[in-house]
């Protein structure tokens, strides 16, 4: 079992920066890979990235390839997001996801943190 809680969302200016974090309990956690999805008012859940268990891959929705970096400190079991040049579309509620499988995560992952508010502004 495996239970997330994200930190560090915010109301910020477009162009401005933003780091998500996300918190995992549990020992298995450097085994999980490790993602973002994103879910906008009115809107399907999306996949922003994801981080392989061994840190090796990285994985991003073509829509913040170049803004956005994920990582992971297994260490602490903890994964981020920092994101960058933030634009108003990327306005959404932010949730993390881990997934045993180890190399990305998709919307069946089997754990999901409760979600963080993004908001942009123009």
């Amino acid at each position: 079992q495996v239970q997330l809680v994200e930190s560090g969302g915010g109301l910020v200016q477009a162009g401005g920066s933003l780091r998500l974090s996300c918190a995992a309990s549990g020992r298995t956690f450097r085994r999980y890979a490790m993602g973002w999805f994103r879910q906008a008012p009115g809107k399907e859940r999306e996949f922003v990235a994801a981080i392989s268990w061994n840190d090796i891959n990285t994985y991003y929705a073509d829509s913040v390839k170049g803004r956005f970096t994920i990582s992971r400190v297994n260490a602490k079991n903890t994964v981020y997001l920092q994101m960058n040049s933030l634009k108003p579309e990327d306005t959404a509620v932010y949730y993390c996801a881990a997934d045993p499988g180890g190399y990305t995560v998709v919307a069946s992952s089997d754990y999901w943190g409760q979600g963080t508010q993004v908001t942009v502004s123009s």
